[in-house]
């Protein structure tokens, strides 16, 4: 098992830590440690932690879910000293395999929240970042306000100092801190949104205010939230993958991470209480994030969706396989150059053309073998976040809707859970209920319309986009996503 014993005998071909672990601190605190936290930020703060000076910027995870997958995660992590190997392949198959020691520490929230508290009470505790998913930030997409009647977010403001939220505990390891006298820390959401920043200024700020007026003053005041933009591919890893992973590069690694060999992150210098030297570990600082989240979110994340639905109507299971297909490769180039490009405000030095080049090659990486169904996982979600701003420019201006139209239709029949082959899948949406995938697979094709997957919209004269919509779901079910594509 890969832990502090064995970084003295790493095979032949696996880089090592440049840095003493003993003496990494721990300035950052995360909550949600996935695959793709530790494949992006503790993968850059890894990097920092070799320079002179950036020792403090060490990694405490924590997990909010308990019960036995939870339970289980933690040990894992317990028992690694919380290292584990990150292997990035490019799309040639290169690959590099290095040691990832950022991790100094692991806890599991459920198990013992005053460990959590205390630590985002500690003066060591300089930045709370966080990959909670899109639509883990509990806002009313209508009001644009924290929603309050939320069942754990009413359980944690009955008893605001045992919290059990991420809201919760932020809120309250900065109250702990106010009332200390001590400066509070940056909340850095590292999620796929829009304005990321201010969205968890929204949530955070929102339920300290039901907690105590003063106090959500006093966040506002002092408290900074930077709007940042994330990339790298980083599928998930199931057991054949974790096993060859293993005997590609010699380890005996619980936890390997699987990633392109890409990677960006745009972050506004916005920190209220200090930062890692970032930028000396490729990170770009801007004064807005805007542009540069505008053409992540509308042409990778947009078409991730777009190709994952229809891919998986066709039978494929596999990202490199969609753009491998003819037909799905012409469609997606034509959601960007005449949907997506067109209609983005870049910024000024983007090219997006060769941005959309790289994409195709990125999408076509075997190595990687992001599954159909993780892209496609919390599409209500997903959707509403990447292809709001599309749609509703598009509606705005009168442009061609008949391949916006394909997307919602491919995404809705993808919900469905069968392929144009018979065999069945199960898509993953965690935030949609009985009651709307009954809308899914109701006989009358624009129910499904109502999801709030398509709340972006709402406001605006959708007529023409929703009768698109059944339309073509209607010439799917008859005649074949290929057949439909080829018409686009």
């Amino acid at each position: 098992m890969l832990n502090e014993t064995t970084l003295t005998t790493l095979p032949a071909g696996v880089q090592a830590l440049a840095y003493r672990r003993e003496a990494v601190g721990r300035g950052i605190v995360h909550f949600g440690v996935g695959n793709f936290f530790r494949a992006h930020e503790a993968w850059y703060v890894n990097q920092c932690l070799g320079l002179p000076g950036q020792a403090q910027w060490g990694i405490v995870g924590v997990g909010l879910n308990g019960g036995p997958r939870g339970e289980a995660k933690a040990r894992q992590f317990q028992q690694q000293d919380c290292l584990y190997s990150l292997t990035e392949v490019a799309a040639d198959g290169a690959r590099t395999v290095s040691i990832i020691g950022a991790l100094r520490e692991y806890l599991l929230a459920p198990a013992d929240p005053e460990a959590v508290l205390a630590r985002l009470a500690d003066p060591e505790t300089r930045i709370v970042s966080m990959t909670i998913t899109e639509g883990g930030y509990n806002i009313d997409e209508e009001t644009g306000r924290f929603r309050l009647d939320e069942a754990t977010v009413s359980a944690d403001l009955a008893h605001p100092h045992r919290p059990a939220t991420v809201f919760g505990y932020v809120v309250e390891g900065l109250r702990r801190r106010r009332e200390a006298g001590m400066p509070p820390f940056t909340v850095l959401s590292c999620d796929n949104l829009r304005s990321n920043g201010h969205v968890a200024h929204a949530a955070f700020v929102g339920y300290a205010r039901a907690v105590d007026p003063d106090l959500a003053d006093w966040i506002e005041a002092n408290v900074t939230f930077p709007c940042s933009m994330v990339d790298r591919i980083t599928p998930g890893v199931d057991r054949a993958t974790r096993q060859a992973l293993n005997d590609a590069s010699g380890l005996d690694d619980d936890l390997p991470v699987l990633a392109e060999d890409f990677s960006q992150w745009v972050l506004e210098d916005n920190f209220c209480n200090g930062r890692p030297a970032l930028e000396k570990a490729g990170v770009q600082f801007v004064r807005d994030v805007a542009g540069y989240e505008q053409v992540k979110v509308r042409m990778l994340n947009a078409s991730h969706i777009l190709l994952g639905a229809a891919g998986l109507l066709l039978g494929y299971r596999y990202a490199h396989e969609t753009v491998a297909d003819a037909d799905l490769e012409r469609l997606a180039n034509a959601y960007w150059t005449l949907d997506a490009m067109p209609q983005i405000d870049a910024p000024a030095d983007f090219d997006l053309d060769v941005y959309r080049r790289r994409l195709l090659s990125r999408f076509s990486n075997q190595a990687v073998a992001d599954t159909l169904l993780r892209i496609c996982s919390d599409g209500a979600s997903k959707v509403r976040v990447f292809w709001t701003d599309t749609v509703r420019r598009s509606l705005e201006s009168g442009h061609d809707l008949d391949r916006i139209a394909f997307g919602i239709a491919a995404y809705l029949e993808m919900l469905r859970g069968r392929d144009e082959k018979g065999e069945s899948y199960a898509p993953l949406e965690p935030t949609l209920d009985a009651d709307d995938m009954a809308l899914v697979n109701d006989a009358n094709l624009a129910a499904a319309l109502a999801l709030p997957a398509f709340d972006g919209w709402r406001d605006m004269d959708a007529t023409a986009l929703d009768a698109a919509v059944v339309k073509t779901r209607r010439a799917i079910r008859e005649r074949g996503v290929r057949a439909v594509i080829q018409e686009l």
